[in-house]
């Protein structure tokens, strides 16, 4: 994002990811997690000098993530810290390690949040998914824990068309089991999803979908957000027009995090190596936090710089008039073309500018 200065705002959300070590082994995985990890990862001292660089460009969410962060044995060392330093501290996992006393100490570590991902409301779907018997079981007991111990949780589901068929019945099992929101993640083809290209939903499937998911707000108590599914803040605006709303194009459905696809923006993405990348997803080197301090990245790196200038974006993204609202995936543009600042190729909406 830009300030009225045409300069670089801090960014609004930084996903850490503080291992590639998980207990599972999912078939979508983005950092092809491993039970051991096969990089070298930053170790207490330095991950704590880098979240007091964040907080020199700003005070952002920080979710820590994986792999599955829990097997971080410094995880709430690193949690407390950066509560202590203002940062906004949440936890991204499988929620199948997750214990009463292990949410105690997430709560006392200053952790406000965190997300579990479910992909099926079914058992054997989800661990076909999770390619581990039991986690689901794991998954649904940690959601327990988390709301006997008070901690807020979410669910986080990522859309393939293996699941597309029950998104109503995963959504109403999310309310069941407590959740304060229900966040869906459209499949990007990179890390293992690589191997799953063929169960992307194509581009009319995409729309209905993220129709549908706007059609639920107001009728379910969860708060709703579609993550790289940038279109979504382009039907929000048009949703509201069809009602007589009057709309700014760049303010209407955006709250302190949302907009289309933040990759660069307001959002980056670092890997357990200490490398910076737009998102997790778009596996595209910004800087290395071994040798670069947080600062420097977040407002020199070119890559960046070229995706907060919307003028630069080409096809139909570069000529739409909802440019600023929504972005197109950057990474399942680079995934299909190997440029990042080509047009999203799962949009089928055509733009009016011409």
């Amino acid at each position: 994002m830009m300030n009225l200065h045409g300069q670089a705002n801090g960014p609004r959300l930084v996903a850490w990811e503080l291992t590639r070590r998980c207990n599972l082994n999912c078939v979508h995985c983005r950092a092809g997690a491993k039970r051991e990890s096969c990089v070298e990862e930053l170790d207490t001292a330095r991950c704590f000098q880098i979240l007091g660089e964040i907080t020199e460009v700003g005070k952002p969410i920080v979710i820590l993530t994986g792999g599955e962060p829990l097997l971080r044995e410094d995880i709430f060392d690193l949690a407390e810290y950066g509560s202590s330093l203002g940062l906004k501290m949440v936890l991204a996992t499988n929620g199948t390690l997750l214990t009463p006393d292990i949410a105690q100490k997430a709560i006392s570590s200053g952790i406000r949040r965190a997300s579990i991902s479910i992909d099926s409301a079914r058992e054997d779907r989800h661990d076909d998914f999770r390619k581990e018997r039991g986690a689901f079981k794991g998954a649904v007991n940690g959601a327990r824990v988390l709301k006997e111990a008070g901690l807020e949780f979410q669910v986080n589901t990522t859309i393939t068309r293996h699941n597309i068929d029950e998104v109503e019945d995963i959504l109403d099992f999310t309310v069941r089991l407590g959740a304060v929101a229900h966040h869906i993640f459209l499949l990007v083809p990179t890390g293992r999803a690589k191997e799953m290209v063929n169960q992307e939903i194509d581009a009319l499937a995409y729309e209905r979908l993220l129709h549908w998911f706007y059609d639920m707000r107001g009728k379910t108590p969860l708060h709703l957000k579609a993550t790289c599914a940038p279109q979504y803040y382009r039907i929000l605006r048009q949703e509201a027009r069809k009602k007589g709303e009057k709309v700014d194009f760049n303010t209407y459905g955006l709250d302190a995090v949302t907009r289309g696809c933040l990759g660069g923006t307001g959002f980056c993405f670092i890997s357990s190596a200490g490398t910076v990348q737009p998102c997790g997803y778009l596996e595209i080197t910004c800087g290395d936090l071994r040798k670069d301090s947080f600062r420097d990245i977040w407002f020199k790196s070119s890559i960046f710089n070229k995706l907060r200038d919307f003028s630069s974006y080409r096809g139909k993204c570069g000529r739409c008039e909802f440019i600023r609202v929504c972005g197109g995936c950057r990474a399942r543009a680079f995934e299909a073309t190997g440029d990042f600042l080509a047009e999203e190729p799962l949009c089928s909406y055509e733009p009016k500018k011409g």
